[in-house]
């Protein structure tokens, strides 16, 4: 911004202001009676006063001055605030809100392996479950632990026995929701460990992680007792084996460089330093607060926030705690109990900066870093709200939710056309496993576009909240253009570079490039529209390395598949699992390339039906060399049968499909341009454009 930004309706924030002045001035002046403001709660109150005396005549800028701002409480908005007001960072300066305190007083204390830092907290000092190091996230002592140069997805325990389910009789196994509050343990992997009750087992199984905190464990049965239920049967997937888990948070696992350990009963923190680190010079940083901002309207009350917003600033440094789970409906699921978890998707984590009936608002080109819980989330009422050009990363849940009213819900609290456009989410989920990039539960006429996600070790966008062919208000959404990669890291299962769930007409996923995405056991897809996903377009994408198939439709009606690139499955390319009356899918004009795999696989627990998929000019190879051949049937399915192209014919699918080298610039690489004399030009394939996938220059975004 240049210096013809400013007017003289703005306001100023500084490290150097202080609240009892007019914040008129940027600086202090010369004889120190007036200049900027001290706080940016103080900014947000002198432009509520500043309104409600009638001295709003237009639009005004609040400039923050680089430097930390520590905030000790969440700064909330509410309607009251409503006004075309921007919170920006002063040109060429990084302002930080920062919901952390340094940690000093550190003294060398004997640890396992070497010395270590302990400190004295004050017991007036909220209990924290973070702590940020040198401006990077450190670890609780875990066990086992996460060899060094690993991604973690060997470092799990395996439950030995689990009351409620018995593999060992037939038929005696537990539903999905038969979860429970103990477990028997191997021997050795856990013990009657100091604090006991500040320790969780984190459960990693189906597509959820459940934080466990314990209540008690019998070193003779080996009994371990939770304060919670596991949402979830106490199973890995739907295989006969038990769970697996970790234990976080074990002051005897305290051994590590770059571990930390609370001992809240002696009110004492423990760190044991990296090489390099000393006390004098590291800075350690608790966070003291969840939530950054609140935007806080009443929908009910037709009382709105609205035209706030936050540009080029940084948020830094919250904490999340236990949260606890409402039942979700038609589950059959007790509703007396605590649960450690929700269905999917972590869904009862809330935001670290959270709207609700925010209308016309922005949150761009700011940075959120280091939180507990999602970086941001829209909930009820939160209509034409921008989140355009952050940087969202090291986040205990999740980028963005999005959620609001069902269709059967007030229409006031529903949500929708709000735009989540150029942003870099990365490195989420180190709290809450299950998060994703983006998630709209119940929400309409979003724009998801030109984002770059990866790093999760669930999906990174999914879009609806209805299991099955019930009415849903998720519709028009559009996930367009974003780059969603290095997924899963074979941590969960039944995932998507994009996932989606319910009927959702006038929904697009379009030009998307999605790559990378590691199940555990099952379920590592590209896109991925589950059950009762129905009247999607799903065009120019590109999708591959998957290690299940790159597209994955579980049962729905009528999606489109037209003009994609589907390579290097791991199972496949293109997958229908359950069969109705209707046919699920159909595929025009793609590209589908396999390395020794089936190309199309049809049915999964049922016999293959042909209805199942309507299917012509798409253009099949095998870089394996061998005959490119089909699947009736599905993976793991007894009753499935490999056929050939002209078996697979038979059915009056792929009639006018060519088997012929679709001649990419360079497959090695992932290069899918298609050179000049491709054979799928003849079949009506079109280029597709990647060369703006991902975030966009600030000139070029709308």
């Amino acid at each position: 911004m240049s210096a013809q930004a400013f007017t003289s309706q703005d306001l100023y924030v500084s490290t150097l202001g202080n609240d009892r002045w007019s914040g008129r001035l940027a600086e202090p002046n010369a004889a120190g009676t007036d200049g900027p403001l001290a706080t940016l709660a103080k900014a947000r109150d002198a432009v509520r006063d500043r309104k409600q005396a009638g001295g709003l005549p237009g639009a005004l800028t609040v400039w923050l001055r680089g430097g930390q701002y520590p905030i000790t409480a969440t700064i909330e908005f509410t309607p009251k605030d409503s006004a075309p007001v921007t919170y920006a960072a002063y040109p060429g300066e990084t302002p930080i809100i920062d919901g952390g305190v340094r940690i000093t007083g550190w003294r060398e204390s004997p640890g396992v392996n070497g010395p270590m830092w302990v400190t004295d907290i004050p017991a007036q000092m909220r209990p924290f479950r973070s702590l940020f190091v040198s401006g990077q996230r450190r670890a609780r002592p875990r066990l086992p632990k996460i060899p060094a140069g690993t991604d973690g997805r060997d470092a799990f325990y395996r439950m030995e026995k689990v009351e409620n389910i018995d593999f060992d009789r037939k038929g005696v196994v537990s539903n999905l929701f038969d979860g429970y509050d103990r477990f028997i343990a191997a021997p050795g992997h856990i013990s009657p460990w100091h604090s006991l009750q500040d320790i969780e087992v984190v459960v990693a199984h189906y597509w959820i992680e459940e934080r466990m905190p314990m209540a008690s464990f019998n070193p003779d049965t080996r009994e371990v007792v939770s304060t919670r239920h596991s949402m979830f049967a106490l199973k890995d997937d739907f295989v006969s084996r038990y769970a697996k888990y970790y234990v976080d948070n074990v002051f005897e696992a305290l051994s590590e460089p770059g571990e930390w350990y609370l001992d809240r009963a002696a009110s004492k923190l423990y760190y044991i330093p990296l090489p390099g680190e000393t006390p004098e010079t590291t800075v350690v940083i608790a966070p003291c607060i969840e939530h950054f901002i609140k935007l806080t309207g009443q929908p009910d009350a037709n009382s709105y926030v609205e035209f706030i917003r936050f540009d080029s600033l940084v948020f830094e440094n919250s904490d999340w705690h236990e949260l606890d789970v409402q039942v979700e409906p038609d589950t059959g699921m007790p509703a007396n109990h605590k649960y450690a978890a929700t269905p999917q998707a972590a869904a009862h984590v809330p935001g670290a900066i959270a709207l609700t009936g925010a209308r016309y608002c922005a949150i761009e080109n700011c940075v959120v870093r280091h939180t507990g819980f999602y970086a941001i989330d829209m909930a009820d009422g939160c209509i034409g709200n921008r989140i355009v050009g952050n940087e969202l990363f090291d986040m205990g849940g999740g980028g963005v939710k999005v959620n609001g009213a069902d269709v059967n819900g007030p229409a006031v609290r529903q949500t929708g056309n709000n735009r989540i456009t150029d942003n870099h989410i990365h490195t989420g989920g180190r709290i809450y496993h299950s998060a994703i990039g983006v998630v709209m539960r119940h929400a309409f006429g979003n724009v998801v576009s030109h984002n770059d996600i990866h790093d999760f070790y669930y999906s990174a966008i999914s879009s609806g909240w209805v299991w099955g062919y019930r009415d849903s208000i998720s519709h028009n959404n559009h996930i367009e253009k974003n780059h969603l990669h290095d997924l899963g890291h074979a941590w969960l299962s039944d995932m998507g570079g994009v996932y989606m769930l319910g009927v959702q007409p006038g929904t697009v996923i379009r030009g998307n490039v999605i790559h990378d995405v590691e199940r555990a056991n099952y379920g590592g897809w590209g896109i991925y529209t589950d059950e009762g996903s129905s009247h999607i377009l799903v065009e120019n994408n590109i999708c591959w390395n998957t290690n299940s198939q790159t597209f994955h439709q579980h049962y729905g009606h009528e999606n489109m598949l037209r003009n994609n690139i589907f390579a290097l499955g791991a199972e496949g390319n293109v997958a229908i699992s359950r069969v109705d009356d209707v046919s699920a899918v159909t595929l025009e004009r793609n590209i589908i390339v396999v390395d020794g795999q089936p190309a199309l696989v049809g049915g999964y627990g049922n016999t293959y039906q042909p209805h199942c998929m309507i299917s012509d000019l798409n253009l099949f190879w095998d870089v394996s060399g061998a005959p490119v051949t089909f699947l009736k049937g599905g993976v793991g399915n007894p009753n499935a049968r490999k056929v050939s192209l002209s078996e697979w014919q038979e059915d009056g699918n792929d009639l006018h499909s060519l088997v012929a080298d679709p001649c990419f610039k360079d497959l090695k690489q992932f290069d899918f341009t298609l050179g000049a004399g491709s054979p799928a030009f003849a079949l009506g394939f079109r280029p597709i454009d990647v060369s703006d996938v991902g975030p966009r220059p600030a000139a070029l975004r709308d």
